[in-house]
């Protein structure tokens, strides 16, 4: 599996164990020749789709976030939000809450039903996991789901600020995307998930083995999530 795409440059991992991102250069043709060679093909990406519904009377928060996803430490900026992943089973949901420090994912939650449960869970998750910041940042859509009483009871009782997207605009919260179209990508799609528990193992290894302690990211340097928070710490 090959990461980090640069123009015409390709980056592989090395090291995982240690998390050092000294990595092989490739060009892109070079890859796209040994590929074709292999008879491999690259797994199609797949339009984005609205997984949470703003028609609802519920309010709604400011957008603080307005598109800026850099954070300077841990706990300044968190973004959340829902995806649909289908099992022979019928669908599973999966919330999370990312920190734009070092993208990694610090909570998730996942449930057969898309409700305020489950993005509260992912919340108290991260916040449990994070040691109890105060003041974050926690941006997401306005979705019905982070615009509930138990949402927002939530953000409050912890003294976090949040924020929510434009209408309709993937872009405000295009880190989660981003997190989203990985998962599906390079774990999920071409592949048979028969029942929802599967599909739960296959989240948990991505999320907690390969995503954060494993996946190099153009954001760090192109180190590790977790690499990159141990290597600021240090």
């Amino acid at each position: 599996m090959f990461y980090g795409q640069q123009k015409t440059q390709w980056r592989t991992a090395a090291d995982k164990g240690t998390g050092t991102s000294r990595g092989n250069v490739y060009n892109r043709k070079t890859i796209a020749a040994s590929m074709r060679r292999q008879g491999l093909r690259a797994k199609a990406v797949k339009k984005y789709k609205a997984t949470t519904s703003s028609k609802h009377n519920l309010p709604v928060a400011s957008n603080l976030l307005k598109q800026n996803f850099n954070a300077t430490a841990a706990n300044q900026k968190w973004v959340g939000d829902i995806t649909y992943l289908w099992t022979e089973e019928g669908w599973l949901y999966l919330a999370v809450v990312i920190d734009l420090y070092s993208r990694l994912v610090v909570g998730w939650a996942m449930s057969e039903r898309m409700t305020a449960t489950r993005v509260c869970d992912a919340l108290r998750m991260a916040l449990r996991r994070r040691k109890m910041p105060r003041g974050v940042i926690v941006h997401s859509d306005r979705g019905s789901q982070y615009c509930s009483q138990d949402y927002q009871s939530l953000i409050k009782a912890h003294n976090l600020e949040c924020s929510m997207s434009a209408k309709g605009n993937c872009y405000d919260n295009a880190c989660a995307e981003t997190f989203f179209h990985s998962l599906k990508v390079e774990s999920i799609h071409g592949e048979r998930f028969p029942t929802r528990l599967a599909m739960r193992e296959t989240v948990f290894e991505y999320i907690e083995v390969d995503y954060n302690r494993t996946r190099l990211h153009s954001a760090n340097g192109y180190l590790s999530p977790g690499a990159f928070e141990a290597q600021q710490t240090a």
